[in-house]
């Protein structure tokens, strides 16, 4: 009694008092959220724990490249020791510079408050300049949400290409099917790349079983993919911890068997560290220049590359 009256002496009641609380500037709530990207910190274990679960999900197809790509690479003939050193090289620094250049200096730059692909970029792109067929730069959005703008100086090159592509409806309509067409590219590469890789490896059981049919590897393809994609709605961080292990497995015997067989046959292949080789390789002429596409092999995992 003694609650009501005195609000009853004031003359605000609790309703109002649930009023004041909601009707708050929201700057600070707008600042812990536009801040909330800047204030993520990771511990050491879950960065651990990432880079495992990325062995199932990003180096699995990789892992199998040294499968097929030498005999790729080499169809024909084989001249000499120095073309197999030159063409290790070049495989060995394919591997190194281009995820150093693509991921670290590109990829991981390209991001959208941490997210990637066709479509967060396309949202960042049309944020900064006014290329969207919808609207959607509005001051309430910048406010309530992470994706602020930034502003450029007139003269910038960044303010430029702004300019550009804002200068006639034509470029927004090419950037749109260029996003469009590049997000078809990775759902038509999800879709082809587990198939050619389930029936290429099915097939290989042909080797030790001659009287295997077609008809049976194509079954057994079948099954196998089918298993594959209806596991994938429970999301990548379970698919990813079935097959870390199986690939972090395959990686210690590869690796043990190649330092046992270098260590046992010809350690001169150490040598193609060296690259100077990648060099000599080239200046062989137009048979190495040709065996490009068999080098491809060892850093898309993918043998239709050649095909």
């Amino acid at each position: 009694m003694e609650t009501v009256s005195t609000n009853e002496d004031t003359g605000k009641g609790a309703m109002w008092e649930l009023e004041k609380s909601l009707d708050q500037p929201m700057d600070a709530e707008a600042g812990r959220l536009r801040n909330m990207y800047r204030e993520k910190t990771y511990p050491t274990v879950l960065m651990l724990q990432l880079a495992f679960q990325s062995l199932g999900v990003v180096f699995g197809d990789l892992g199998t490249s040294p499968l097929y790509v030498f005999y790729n690479i080499f169809p024909e003939k084989i001249e000499d020791t120095e073309q197999i050193i030159g063409a290790l090289s070049l495989i060995i620094y394919s591997l190194t510079l281009i995820p150093l250049v693509k991921y670290v200096f590109i990829v991981l730059r390209a991001s959208d408050n941490g997210q990637g692909g066709t479509f967060a970029l396309y949202s960042l792109l049309c944020r900064h300049a006014k290329i969207s067929i919808i609207p959607n730069q509005h001051k309430t959005d910048e406010d309530l949400t992470t994706y602020s703008r930034q502003t450029y100086d007139e003269k910038s090159l960044a303010a430029k290409i702004k300019r550009w592509l804002e200068g006639h409806q034509f470029r927004k309509n090419v950037i749109l099917i260029l996003v469009l067409f590049g997000t078809c590219m990775a759902v038509g590469d999800g879709i082809l790349t587990p198939a050619i890789s389930v029936l290429s490896a099915t097939g290989g059981i042909k080797v030790e079983e001659p009287r295997m049919g077609n008809d049976v590897v194509v079954i057994v393809s079948v099954v196998i993919l089918i298993g594959l994609f209806s596991m994938q709605h429970y999301g990548t961080d379970k698919v990813s911890w079935l097959f870390a292990p199986i690939v972090f497995v395959w990686f210690i015997l590869i690796g043990v068997l190649g330092a046992v067989n270098i260590y046992t046959y010809d350690r001169s292949v150490l040598k193609a560290f060296n690259p100077i080789y990648v060099y000599h390789y080239f200046k062989r002429g137009k048979t190495s220049w040709a065996s490009l596409g068999g080098i491809m092999l060892s850093i898309t995992g993918d043998r239709s590359t050649v095909c």
